[in-house]
């Protein structure tokens, strides 16, 4: 039978020669993540059920990221379970804070080449989905699923229905991922691929960047998706070879394509010159509009990071943009590099120096204000334009407090004008 992307690698990592959606299989894991919330609950339950070791101590990766450094004693306490579990078990990507390769984990974990095409992973947190941009599967589970892949190395899926995205031509400058998931998921709801595999497709993915890839997959659970997924290409195995050049010279690696249309539930296309500065308003990732039509919005803060736009492109493009600009009186901006590789690229580079010179506070990578954790939390009535993936009501702060989503050049412009913006309002385009 016709399988998509998603179903041949689940058949693989399951040893059978095909599935479909609806079938309950057992798959073998190649990486199984956990971070400084998820892993010790998980840890909990790992001890309760008697396991002895973890299934492959280069297998598991942990990372503290979302409370670090920690925020007060509950994290530091949380960090300190994971951290004496990783050393008790030898466990090999154990992420400490200040190394090299440190940082937030969605921004990590490519950018160390733990990911290649044909893999399968899971995590702990529900932006795992991150890596179908390396043509993987990958899926987020909770701390439970967690604790008995560790032990295991394998895990239960129900094999999911697929959605084909098919994008066309290319997209405007400084029309990002960010715009791009956006419009997908304004287009179809929050639960428009409730369990469903998005998988992306056409011409329009050669326009397409790394970062911006792992951008759309990182939100493919805001539309409700089980997984998204891109085609391998030659920007794909050109980042391969870049990130990890010992397993890419072995062809360590499988990829996969599907075989054809009749594979997909529903086929959606995109134009991607179609595509406007696109920004969610509170309280849905859902509640999108073109950005331009709501520049009446005053805001009193912006956010620039997170696992969805904390990368090398991502802090090079705002230092290209707010370079001899300053954020506007009364405006607070934060910005937070995705790892201690790309923190130490941005001083290198002179782009910390431009960040200063705008206003800006300069973070270490964390998680932070994303999920309402530090660095960042919203007062009552505060509006905020931030680059992350979630707006939900609370989810930086006080429960009247408002999150715009936005790209990153959204994001620089609306803390130059003080009140949503784009980068036409500032003569970029």
């Amino acid at each position: 039978m016709a399988m998509t992307m998603t179903q041949k690698i689940l058949a693989f990592h399951a040893g059978l020669s095909e599935v479909k959606p609806g079938d309950l299989i057992e798959a073998k894991l190649d990486k199984v993540l956990g971070n400084d919330v998820t892993t010790p609950p998980a840890i909990g339950v790992f001890e309760k059920m008697g396991a002895s070791c973890v299934f492959d101590k280069d297998r598991v990766i942990m990372v503290p990221d979302h409370f670090t450094p920690n925020k007060d004693i509950k994290s530091a306490e949380l960090s300190k379970r994971m951290r004496c579990f990783a050393r008790e078990h030898n466990i090999t990507n154990y992420f400490e804070l200040g190394r090299k390769d440190m940082g937030i984990e969605h921004v990590i974990i490519p950018d160390n080449g733990l990911i290649f095409p044909g893999d399968t992973i899971i995590g702990a947190d529900s932006h795992t989905c991150t890596y179908g941009a390396l043509g993987a599967f990958a899926t987020g589970v909770g701390s439970t699923d967690l604790a008995c892949a560790m032990a295991s190395g394998q895990t239960w899926f129900k094999v999911p229905e697929a959605i084909k995205v098919v994008l066309k031509g290319k997209p405007g400058k400084y029309i990002t991922g960010k715009d791009i998931i956006l419009h997908l998921i304004g287009m179809i709801g929050v639960d428009g691929a409730l369990y469903k595999s998005l998988e992306f497709s056409g011409d329009g993915v050669k326009e397409l960047s790394m970062d911006n890839r792992l951008t759309i997959c990182n939100m493919a659970i805001e539309c409700g998706g089980k997984n998204g997924i891109f085609p391998v290409d030659e920007i794909t195995l050109e980042y391969m070879k870049n990130v990890n050049p010992e397993r890419f010279a072995k062809g360590d690696f499988k990829v996969y394509e599907p075989d054809g249309d009749e594979c997909y539930s529903r086929i959606i296309e995109i134009d991607l010159s179609e595509v406007p500065f696109t920004v969610a308003l509170p309280h849905l990732p859902s509640n999108t509009r073109d950005a331009s039509t709501v520049k009446d919005m005053k805001i009193d803060q912006v956010v620039i990071g997170s696992c969805t736009n904390g990368r090398e492109e991502d802090i090079k493009t705002a230092a290209g943009l707010f370079e001899g600009r300053h954020i506007a009186e009364g405006i607070r901006c934060i910005v937070i590099p995705g790892s201690q590789r790309v923190w130490r690229k941005a001083l290198d580079e002179g782009w910390l120096r431009i960040f200063d010179d705008a206003g800006c506070v300069i973070s270490t990578p964390t998680c932070g204000p994303c999920l309402g954790g530090h660095m960042g939390i919203l007062a009552e009535g505060e509006r905020c334009v931030s680059t992350t993936n979630r707006n939900f009501v609370g989810r930086m702060g006080h429960v009247k407090s408002e999150v715009i989503l936005s790209s990153v050049p959204v994001a620089v412009a609306s803390a130059v004008m003080g009140r949503v913006a784009t980068p036409i309002d500032l003569g970029e385009v």
